[in-house]
């Protein structure tokens, strides 16, 4: 399956987690702490470790979010929320074999589902309205725009109809790079189950991706 990882820095969340875990702070933490210490420091109320994980992550969470949606602003707004998620539930977590990462790309994957359906409820909405006829703009050229942008929905269209077990093993797998093992971890299934769950969605995906080709 064709991957697509835009190159954008997701300022929006960037900024908002300045904001919200200190400018400044992140100078007065061990960059060499791993997840799991930085997890702990943060569980213990420390902003400038969770800010760390921040820095040290937002890039790969916002890069799987824009895999999930197909939209550079949709993908800024599950960031954000996995973030914001994981500071709000950082005392209940247990992370996987001391990655953050997958953790934090499951909670993406749920957020962007909401964001679909949130969404596709909006456009519904829209369509009910009567439109006026005006000459196109450039930035109706620019809504349409990018084939990439394109094919990235497709696949997440594609991903979303999939059933529930095979869904989460191509988001965390397949889109997010997660090792087969540290997604059976986080899914609490055996490491065969998620390996059987990827080869039969696989197929479906061929399938489906083929029809709309």
């Amino acid at each position: 399956m064709q991957r697509f990882t835009p190159e954008r820095t997701p300022t929006v969340v960037t900024t908002i987690a300045r904001s919200s875990w200190g400018a400044g702070a992140l100078d007065i933490v061990v960059a060499a702490d791993s997840d799991a210490v930085l997890w702990r420091k943060a569980a213990d109320g420390d902003r400038s470790a969770f800010g760390l994980l921040f820095e040290r992550h937002v890039q790969a969470v916002w890069n799987h979010a824009y895999r999930l949606t197909g939209s550079w602003a949709q993908a800024e707004d599950v960031t954000s929320a996995a973030f914001m998620t994981g500071w709000s539930r950082r005392r209940e977590v247990t992370l996987v074999r001391d990655s953050a990462l997958p953790w934090l790309y499951a909670v993406a994957g749920n957020l962007a589902r909401t964001e679909y359906r949130r969404s596709t409820r909006f456009l519904r909405a829209v369509r009910k309205v009567p439109v006026e006829h005006t000459a196109a703009d450039h930035a109706d050229a620019v809504v349409q725009r990018v084939d990439d942008d394109r094919r990235t929905r497709e696949v997440a269209e594609a991903v979303r109809s999939l059933p529930k077990a095979e869904r989460e093993a191509v988001e965390l797998c397949l889109l997010g790079e997660v090792s087969t093992a540290d997604a059976a971890a986080l899914l609490g299934v055996a490491e065969v189950s998620v390996r059987s769950r990827l080869s039969r969605a696989r197929a479906r995906l061929r399938t489906v991706l083929e029809e709309r080709a």
